[in-house]
């Protein structure tokens, strides 16, 4: 951090950031029609990693929390999409969009530039793959870093991730997650509730995330091996963990919320392709089944599916002694039991936006947040629901967490090179089988 750009402790900043501090909370979003804008020593300088869909709504909901931050940088590793995030950007943020093509970046070193750019928060998004290495590099630089769910699709990653949210808090820089479920004022009430012992000690925890159908990029003939799986990277272990870790895992990641936190002893599961089947799905499920076991004897039970034609549900049931907790995503939220309680009605507030009003309010006040170690132990716990699925073995957390499996250096062929895997558009992938538990072994 410059600390031009800070100035922590000055008497004018003080003023300012009990203004900015008092906004960023009053607003779930700040619409700044200023038409003479110019940045100042109080100015936030934003760059943006990763330039689809969730990039670009978290760019904007950086520079909603707060009236002095600016869009300073982006990278992607496609051109066409931070293009066409850049021009999404500006129609919302016109006075506020100062990137340049001096500050625009593509390929796999735009991380690097970006960084170097000047900016104060980097916002990560990324393919999931290659955000514990982003992360790791932004906090060794000083950064500030929203980074979008997952944080890693493996363990060496997650240990990485640990390692640079023990460095973020020794630094004093905020390490904020895309856990979006954490900020939202519904969640936050019934799992204080739960918290509080309202439902009594906990024994079953049930989350389900049942979709339908998800997006398919149809090859190109000019695309080789590399550009097929980035355009395609759900698909894709090593690029999205599979959508157990890429979308499930924010069902996991409540039931880590309910528990305190505290990590399952074992996990067993179920999976496999009933559906998506074809070459164009890559080697992921297309449905899990999880029953995860932890020290007190509590279970929990994650179920995910994504298929067209079958029934939707993305909810979760909490049980305990003394009754149960019921949460349906942006819908009823209630306890049945002793302590019976139903939300009269969820607000109007943005869990999306909330997460960066309260990110940069926490900069300003010179106590940034830290969801780091939460964060990273939640993607674990999916993770290891991964392995156990894929294997068809009972995983422990030490076995899981311990494991050597690297899967960007598998595909990448690189398991033998020192430090981080290299990347570049012409190497060859190796593709994994689709996994057979039973066969797929655990590394």
């Amino acid at each position: 951090m410059n600390p031009t750009t800070m100035r922590v402790g000055s008497q004018s900043r003080r003023s300012f950031l009990q203004k900015s501090s008092a906004i960023a909370v009053a607003a779930p979003f700040i619409s700044v029609s200023r038409t003479s804008f110019a940045a100042n020593s109080e100015t936030l300088k934003v760059g943006l990693v990763g330039c689809g869909g969730r990039g670009t709504g978290a760019a904007s909901q950086a520079m909603g929390a707060d009236r002095n931050v600016v869009m300073h940088a982006m990278g992607d590793i496609f051109d066409d999409r931070l293009q066409s995030s850049l021009k999404q950007i500006r129609e919302r943020h016109a006075e506020r969009t100062m990137v340049t093509p001096e500050t625009s970046f593509v390929g796999f070193d735009a991380i690097d530039k970006v960084i170097a750019s000047g900016v104060d928060v980097v916002l990560l998004a990324t393919p999931p793959g290659f955000r514990p290495y982003h992360i790791r590099k932004c906090i060794e630089a000083g950064k500030h870093v929203f980074t979008e769910k997952p944080m890693a699709v493996d363990a060496p990653g997650v240990r990485m991730v640990m390692e640079a949210a023990a460095a973020a808090k020794q630094k004093k820089l905020a390490l904020t997650s895309g856990f979006c479920w954490r900020y939202n004022p519904a969640e936050r009430e019934v799992m204080k509730r739960i918290h509080d012992g309202q439902i009594g000690a906990l024994n079953t925890v049930q989350t389900t995330f049942n979709t339908g159908f998800l997006w398919v990029n149809p090859r190109k003939p000019e695309w080789n091996d590399m550009t097929y799986q980035l355009r395609n990277w759900y698909y894709f272990t090593w690029l999205s963990g599979d959508h157990l870790v890429e979308q499930g895992v924010h069902s996991i990641d409540k039931m880590q919320w309910a528990m305190r936190d505290e990590t399952p002893v074992k996990c067993v599961g179920h999976g496999g392709r009933q559906v998506r089947t074809g070459p164009e799905f890559g080697h992921i499920f297309d449905h899990f089944s999880l029953v995860y076991e932890y020290a007190s004897g509590a279970r929990g039970y994650h179920f995910s599916r994504q298929q067209s034609n079958t029934a939707s549900e993305n909810g979760d049931h909490i049980a305990g002694t003394k009754g149960t907790a019921t949460i349906k995503a942006f819908g009823p939220v209630g306890i049945t039991g002793e302590n019976s309680w139903n939300l009269r009605k969820r607000t109007d507030a943005d869990m999306y936006q909330i997460e960066h009003n309260e990110m940069m309010a926490s900069i300003r006040r010179g106590e940034p947040i830290n969801d780091g170690q939460w964060m990273a132990q939640s993607v674990m716990v999916a993770i290891m629901g991964r392995m156990a699925a894929y294997t068809g073995r009972e995983v422990t957390w030490d076995e899981a967490i311990n494991s050597k499996e690297n899967l960007a250096k598998w595909v990448t062929n690189q398991e033998n090179v020192e430090g981080d895997p290299r990347f570049d558009w012409n190497m060859p992938l190796r593709v994994p089988p689709v996994a057979i538990p039973g066969q797929t072994p655990l590394v």
